[in-house]
């Protein structure tokens, strides 16, 4: 169970005019994702796939690509998923997921036998650029998960060290907001006190060795709880009083900035000022139970449409305005086979055809309520191959060009 300390030591005429607007398009199409982005990147997507529904990998890769997203987290390590990325250079998390974390945390070459084979396997050309080791365990129901939580994570670093991958494949576990006692205002913010002891030698872990903290932040699950005192406005982006930190002397205008804050309040009060949080999980259900206020169309649009806005800007928040703030977005498509309430199955950006389940701001897919003469099936898109797909494109900016 235990890993030796030394390992973690470490002015154009018409026709040129035309002609490098069509130059543009298909360098937009072709062009590879450039290593820079790895390092600039704020917006990415959770691929969940608890559904019967869901088009091939090889077709979500298409549509990530065509919707310009990069950054991919998924909760598992799936082989067909993984290898349908390759050379795409979308860079993906995966997932250690929780069942595997007590065989993990028993020895060192179990977690060898692992990362050799769902990530030694697929890189350099499927860009794994991290390892999720469970999912909310601290905090949650499961306390024995809890106790291996840390050496399963020292493990899986152990295994990625000796392979020499340590600089290429983070290792982190995301948290949800239940590991801390308050969150209100940010700055009271503080770790639960049965979650410290746990919680704060995996932050020196992480501390050691580079990794950021994940915090699953959903204003969505706040308002749902508590909609009588909570502003729907604040929780949205939109125009609204805020709220006023006493104690920081800052002010807030949006329910995500802090929630963000409160988890960098907690991480300062532990000692670790300087760690960056990232958010792992984020969104807005688009359906839900009658008990689940917020929970609709015009609400999911208006909060993710706001927040890709915001991500946009590459900006920190009010406690920490040099961490650019990094968010995955929750979820790439509606999960009908995931149990618990109505709103868990419909969080999805898109739908299985991919169209879009509502208008955020993405570019080169369509509504779905868009004339049927101008829509280009998604399936279509798939089958023919972006060489075919590109020609569409040009074809069509001839068009306009002519008109």
């Amino acid at each position: 169970m235990e890993c030796t300390s030394s390992v973690y030591l470490p002015t154009f005429h018409m026709g040129s005019s035309i002609f490098l607007w069509l130059f543009l398009i298909f360098s937009v199409i072709f062009s590879p994702v450039s290593a820079k982005h790895s390092v600039t990147w704020t917006y990415g997507v959770n691929y969940g796939r608890i559904a019967n529904n869901l088009p091939q990998p090889e077709s979500v890769v298409t549509l990530l690509k065509a919707a310009k997203i990069n950054h991919i987290r998924i909760y598992d390590a799936d082989h067909e998923v993984l290898q349908a990325f390759k050379g795409s250079g979308i860079e993906i998390i995966i997932g250690l997921p929780n069942e595997y974390l007590k065989e993990i945390s028993i020895g060192e070459d179990r977690a060898m036998n692992w990362i050799q084979e769902n990530v030694q396997a697929f890189l350099p050309d499927t860009r794994i650029r991290g390892i999720a080791v469970g999912n909310e365990i601290l905090g949650g129901t499961t306390i024995e998960l809890w106790e291996v939580l840390l050496p399963a994570a020292k493990n899986v670093y152990s295994a990625l060290y000796r392979l020499g991958l340590q600089h290429t494949v983070e290792v982190s576990s995301p948290h949800s907001e239940a590991v801390f006692a308050n969150s209100f205002p940010p700055s009271a913010c503080i770790f639960r006190p049965d979650v410290a002891p746990f919680m704060k030698p995996l932050l020196e872990f992480f501390s050691q060795i580079g990794s950021p903290f994940y915090i699953n932040a959903y204003p969505f699950l706040a308002y749902k709880n508590d909609p009588q005192h909570i502003d729907i406005n604040y929780a949205l982006f939109k125009d609204n009083r805020g709220i006023y930190d006493a104690k920081t002397k800052l002010h807030y205008d949006n329910m995500f900035e802090a929630q963000v804050d409160a988890a960098y309040a907690a991480l300062d009060k532990a000692g670790f000022s300087k760690m960056q949080v990232i958010v792992s999980e984020t969104g807005w259900a688009s359906r839900g139970d009658p008990d689940e206020a917020g929970a609709n169309v015009k609400n999911a649009r208006t909060y993710n449409r706001n927040l890709r806005k915001l991500l946009a800007k590459k900006k920190g928040t009010p406690f920490r305005p040099k961490m650019v703030i990094k968010a995955y977005v929750f979820a790439l498509f509606n999960e009908n086979l995931k149990p618990g309430p109505t709103s868990e199955r419909n969080f999805g950006l898109f739908k299985p055809d991919g169209s879009i389940a509502y208008d955020v701001g993405f570019t080169g897919l369509v509504p779905s309520a868009a004339p049927p003469s101008i829509l280009v099936s998604f399936k279509e898109i798939a089958g023919q191959g972006w060489l075919r797909w590109s020609y569409l494109l040009v074809s069509t900016a001839w068009a306009v060009v002519l008109l």
